[in-house]
Parts: C-alpha cells; sequence; structure tokens
C-alpha cells in the first residue's frame, strides 16, 4: 500500500504479544474512507484516511 497524498500514513509494523510471550508479525493499515470532494469546480472520489478528513473539517475546508 502507498503512502496517502494528504497526511501521508502508510501501513505501520509490529507484532502481536501473547500472555505466553509470542511475537505474531502484524501490521495495522489507516482507517480509509472513500470521499467525493469538490477540487477545483470537480467533484473527484479520494481515498482520505478519517483523521486529515477531521483536519479538513477543522479547517473549513468541507
Amino acid at each position: 500500500m502507498r503512502r496517502l497524498d494528504f497526511d501521508k500514513k502508510g501501513k505501520q509494523h509490529g507484532h502481536n504479544v501473547s500472555f505466553s510471550q509470542r511475537h505474531t508479525k502484524k501490521t495495522w493499515k489507516p482507517n480509509l474512507q472513500v470521499k467525493t470532494l469538490t477540487i477545483d469546480g470537480k467533484k473527484v472520489k479520494v481515498k482520505i484516511s478519517t483523521s486529515a478528513l477531521r483536519s479538513l473539517k477543522k479547517k473549513g475546508l468541507l
């Protein structure tokens, strides 16, 4: 998965650690939503993370 355009988020890697301390590989993906945004008067469907969506709402761009 490539980096996102708005906030440069991508996958994160780590381990699940059980009670017996076994480490298994795990990836965390950003929470993506498909949103229709108006850019330069044109409607464009964009995959955007919820944190970037929140930032756009706070700045009044949505």
